[in-house]
């Protein structure tokens, strides 16, 4: 994450920014990072757990780490967090020497 919170209000018209202060850095599964939803009053920046409960049959241990890509559409698992009141944006930037 290398975009200021200052940016992301400058480009999301009526952004409310509730993050508190965010350190730059990665942005990784199971931990907080910063989320873009749709709040009462317009969109808000918000920390947020990054990552799904993961289906408790892949469980390997008693701490579910979430998973963060859900490719079975059609699973009842994530059915109940596929409408759009639990949809995001997650504000994270990279170069491609990171990605090296």
């Amino acid at each position: 994450m290398t975009t200021s919170q200052e940016a992301l209000t400058r480009l999301i018209h009526g952004l409310t920014d509730r993050a508190g202060n965010l350190a730059s850095g990665g942005v990784y599964p199971d931990q907080l990072a910063p989320i873009i939803r749709n709040g009462d009053d317009g969109p808000e920046l918000v920390k947020a757990r990054w990552g799904m409960p993961s289906p408790s049959l892949v469980l390997k241990t008693a701490r579910d780490p979430g998973v963060t890509n859900v490719r079975n559409l059609g699973s009842p698992h994530w059915r109940r967090w596929l409408g759009q009141g639990h949809r995001c944006l997650v504000p994270v930037t990279t170069t491609p020497e990171q990605l090296r």
